[in-house]
């Protein structure tokens, strides 16, 4: 940690090995970002993604990036930095590594919204996407309903969570036996999670929501950072322990949320970039900037990933993300148990 004072008399504290972890993290998104937009059917070299990007492209290959490939990345960067963000706070409020959107049933409830768009309406595409922000809302609010007694503590919040997931998982299970084979087959395919066929519309929604939410959560990190040691600590330092904790969750919904409507449940990646970022920065406290970029850089090399590492097959990047997902919650599990914390 190392201070630092500006010449109008203003200081702070910088955590060096935090910040350059950061930087890296930016550095491998935009890296990844640009090799993906240069990968497909037709591969264009990084040195002309690059000068496409900057506005000198040929009318082609403006085409195939700025109106094809582009969108697709930017909805891919911001997915996965709410996802990321999210994941962060909520594993932070529970004070639980396994407190992410995943176990507790979000993504399901985001999930039921939109098939009940695909299944009872037969929705549009934005139709869909309305309906997963609505169920994600929904599920975050009646878990933190239910999980409320004299205030919300971790273990209960994580057990209504779960029971709530399971609830919402037959509700969808539900759902698609109901649904003929069209809807059946369109409805598996958004709950895989994917990132094909995103294109602006999807862009701007997203961008406009993290640009309010983002910086409205930064400004509670010092808060947050307290509740973690007990609401009893956080009262006895002066912080408005439940309006700190309701305008966090509400903000971790609605970017859980926003995210499953752009791409569908991308698993896992609300899990695991908070945990890595964690680990890679050794730092305490929620570390959420570092969340938000490791959410986004996994994202990123996930959704090439998809594309790439199995050769004419391209997998939707929820598969990936879940399968990589699974083998770390399972080591997450061992390590937790070693511990003695389950």
């Amino acid at each position: 940690m190392k201070a630092i004072r500006t010449r109008g008399g203003l200081s702070f504290r910088l955590d060096v090995r935090t910040a350059v972890v950061v930087a890296l993290l930016v550095v491998a998104a935009l890296a990844a970002s640009v090799v993906l937009i240069g990968t497909g059917d037709f591969d264009i070299p990084t040195a002309d993604v690059i000068r496409t990007l900057l506005g000198n492209g040929d009318a082609g290959q403006e085409f195939i990036i700025n109106d094809l490939r582009l969108p697709r990345v930017l909805v891919g960067l911001l997915v996965g930095a709410a996802l990321g963000l999210g994941g962060a706070i909520f594993q932070s409020i529970s004070r639980n590594p396994l407190g992410s959107p995943d176990i507790l049933g979000l993504g399901q409830g985001s999930t039921a919204g939109a098939l009940i768009m695909i299944v009872l309406f037969q929705g549009s595409a934005v139709q869909v996407a309305g309906g997963a922000l609505v169920g994600g809302l929904v599920t975050g609010t009646a878990i933190y309903l239910l999980a409320w007694k004299r205030g919300v503590h971790g273990f209960r919040f994580v057990l209504v969570g779960i029971g709530v997931a399971a609830f919402v998982t037959a509700v969808n299970g539900y759902l698609l036996t109901k649904a003929d084979i069209v809807d059946a087959a369109r409805a598996v395919v958004w709950m895989t999670g994917s990132l094909n066929g995103r294109d602006w519309e999807q862009v701007w929604p997203l961008l406009v929501l993290c640009a309010i939410l983002v910086p409205l959560v930064m400004t509670y990190a010092r808060p947050l950072r307290m509740l973690e040691m007990g609401d009893d600590v956080g009262y006895a330092l002066g912080v408005p322990v439940e309006r700190t904790r309701l305008v966090l969750m509400g903000s971790a919904v609605l970017l859980t949320a926003a995210a499953t409507a752009a791409a569908g449940p991308v698993s896992f990646v609300a899990l695991t970039a908070p945990q890595l970022a964690r680990r890679l920065t050794r730092s305490p406290g929620p570390n959420l900037i570092p969340s938000l970029c490791m959410g986004a850089t996994l994202l990123i090399v996930a959704d090439w990933a998809s594309q790439r590492a199995f050769g004419a097959d391209q997998l939707p990047v929820g598969v990936v993300t879940g399968v990589l997902g699974g083998v770390y919650l399972l080591w997450l599990l061992v390590i937790e148990r070693k511990a003695g914390r389950i």
